[in-house]
């Protein structure tokens, strides 16, 4: 388990998009062998802005502007990190890049199998993911549980700009391939303090939000917003949730999640995807399995609803909001 991170004496507020931002700067500068590519990236700094003076202070050999094919973007990243080099590659919406799962699946995370160990596969490709900016249609997926399913595949979604900065740190140093999905209607939600000097956070690990004693509140990405608005409601009525942070689906820190419904004995799980084969229903599937004989009521699971994510209209009432939460919790509370 991991706690948040302290705000040092050198913490700057950012913006989740700011610190993205800042990271790549960062790792760039100590690592020649980091190299950026994708979509638009270079000259016009990404369709969000996020690699925006970067192609100006590092040149077009490590900043590079790609065709509009996701599948080349994918193959070039695998063939540049088996050959020594950490490409952070760009996929502009979460939505394309299907065209790219056959480098992703069948080579990136495969890599270091099929070699025995003789080449690892050092890639990180970001991808905005998810709904609350009124995009049209394949702009707003939330398919992560697709990657975790995938061996050999970190999958990684912050949700502040503290991890964003601090996991992607982490991420572009790993050995071997990351998905790190960034939630995009957090892009330019809050300002928050970074520490840009800090050490990279640690991978493979849950973060301890808020600590409480009555029931444990479980998300990740984007909905982890609404998840700490739930908790301060809940709070208000004497309720006490503990709220963790999984951020890092695969591999997926059990024992954090465990030990912590282990003690409250009730759990809501939180997530934007469909509900049906989300990662909700793994995290749920362990507790039924580690945690079974300290559960005090069924595990409640708030979710995307098992529809395309609609069009504007009905964005909101697709995502999980406080008031699902709370109501969750009360009905684990019930029992």
């Amino acid at each position: 388990m991991a706690e948040l991170q302290t705000h040092g004496a050198h913490a700057v507020p950012m913006n989740l998009l700011e610190a993205v931002n800042r990271a790549l700067t960062r790792a760039m500068a100590e690592d020649d062998s980091v190299v950026l590519l994708g979509e638009d990236i270079g000259t016009n700094g990404g369709v969000f802005r996020a690699t925006e003076g970067l192609k100006q202070q590092f040149g077009c050999r490590r900043v590079m502007d790609t065709p509009l094919a996701e599948n080349l973007i994918a193959g070039l990243a695998v063939g540049m990190a088996s050959q020594g080099l950490k490409p952070v590659a760009e996929i502009q919406f979460m939505g394309f890049i299907y065209a790219a799962l056959e480098q992703i699946l069948s080579h990136a995370a495969r890599l270091r199998n099929r070699t025995r160990g003789r080449l690892s596969c050092p890639l990180v490709i970001r991808a905005p993911y998810g709904g609350g900016i009124h995009a049209p249609e394949h702009h707003s997926e939330s398919t992560e549980a697709l990657f975790a399913h995938i061996p050999g595949l970190r999958v990684v979604m912050p949700s502040s700009p503290s991890r964003a900065h601090g996991l992607l740190l982490a991420a572009i140093q790993c050995p071997d391939p990351v998905i790190f999905l960034e939630p995009k209607r957090l892009y330019r939600l809050k300002r928050l303090p970074v520490v840009a000097d800090g050490d990279p956070l640690p991978l493979d690990t849950c973060f301890t939000l808020r600590t409480g004693d009555d029931l444990t509140l479980i998300s990740w990405g984007a909905a982890i917003h609404e998840t700490l608005g739930a908790a301060d409601q809940l709070a208000a009525e004497g309720i006490n949730a503990e709220v963790i942070d999984v951020a890092c689906l695969n591999p997926l820190d059990r024992d954090t999640l465990v030990a912590s419904v282990s003690r409250t004995g009730r759990a809501v799980i939180v997530h934007e995807a469909p509900g049906h084969g989300g990662m909700g229903a793994e995290i749920a599937a362990t507790l039924a399995n580690q945690a079974l004989l300290h559960l005090r009521s069924p595990v409640e699971r708030v979710t995307g609803y098992d529809c395309p994510m609609p069009y504007f209209q009905l964005e909101q009432h697709y995502l999980p909001d406080e008031e699902r939460i709370v109501a969750a919790a009360k009905r684990t509370l019930a029992y």
